[in-house]
């Protein structure tokens, strides 16, 4: 197991779920990232996977889900596991995945210093980032948070690593990252998918829950692991791009790829554009294939009322 962490913490955010995976006998490092830019982390999350001697399950929290999505196309990866994460497409930086969707209220307190890291205020720690573990735990948090560099906002991911590995994803009641959007993107990435009614940072409220899905991924036969990947072959290939497109107030997720006299494929009530996949690969040969995710459903936000 190698688990990354995200903004704002460091690799203590993993201290209580460690102890319960080595009960089971696995192996687990936790990865120090430096929250310099996107390079920086995957580069520390690399090494860590260089050093494990058989197949890793990497795991990422918040902001780490970028970071895993990235060196997670190491061939020693098996499976990825998001908890509460940003998840991107190809080409895709953090700021083009969150964009879509109204800021929830804890980035209002992450307040840039002179160099532009930033850091959450006590009120952004005890109300957004762990609101739900106690006051003593809280203290620790605010104390030995990371300092995060506002640029990796815009540093991109070439191809996701979730496009050819199965993946998990925990999804939280989020005050750090929309909860609406992390129910839609582990639909989208087809992740076996577990809800817990928890803050921001699941590892320190709710451990056995996070590590329950991270036995469940390493318990995975390789069989099983490549049976869920070929189950999940409704992504787009490589030749489709992505893009957001504004419209009546809310923001499309649509994607693009072919050439040719144009069609438009569009999706019914509580599925998305996905469902398309297959047969957009195919006109694609002879057609510019449009497919959306209609207004509030897959990656498209719902309308913002004034």
């Amino acid at each position: 197991m190698v688990l990354v962490h995200g903004a704002f913490a460091d690799g203590s955010s993993w201290a209580k779920v460690i102890p319960l995976l080595e009960a089971k006998g696995l192996h687990v490092t936790a990865v120090q990232n430096p929250l310099s830019s996107l390079a920086d982390d995957v580069a520390a999350t690399k090494r860590a996977i260089a050093n494990q001697d058989g197949p890793v399950i990497l795991v990422g929290h918040s902001w780490a889900g970028m970071v895993i999505s990235e060196a997670g196309n190491d061939p020693k990866v098996a499976g990825l596991v998001y908890v509460a994460a940003i998840v991107p497409d190809e080409n895709q930086s953090a700021d083009d995945v969150i964009k879509a969707y109204s800021p929830p209220p804890g980035l209002a307190e992450a307040k840039p210093d002179a160099a532009g890291f930033l850091s959450l205020t006590r009120k952004g720690i005890d109300e957004d980032f762990v609101p739900d573990v106690p006051a003593a735990e809280r203290a620790i948090v605010y104390a030995t948070q990371g300092a995060w560099n506002s640029a990796c906002l815009a540093d991109k991911v070439s191809v996701p690593a979730w496009t050819t590995k199965p993946s998990w994803y925990i999804a939280v009641n989020d005050r750090m990252l929309s909860s609406e959007y992390e129910q839609a993107i582990a639909k989208h990435i087809h992740a076996t998918t577990t809800t817990l009614p928890t803050g921001h940072v699941p590892m320190l409220s709710t451990p056995k829950d996070v590590a329950a899905v991270i036995i469940e991924a390493a318990n995975t036969p390789f069989t099983a692991l490549d049976a869920a990947h070929a189950s999940a072959q409704s992504v787009f290939p490589s030749n489709f791009r992505t893009q957001e497109i504004q419209a009546a107030g809310a923001t499309i997720h649509v994607r693009v790829g072919g050439q040719g006299p144009a069609v438009v494929l569009l999706h019914g009530f509580g599925d998305t554009g996905d469902m398309w996949a297959l047969m957009a690969a195919e006109l694609a040969h002879d057609h510019r294939v449009v497919v959306p995710d209609l207004r509030g459903m897959g990656l498209s936000s719902h309308p913002v009322l004034n």
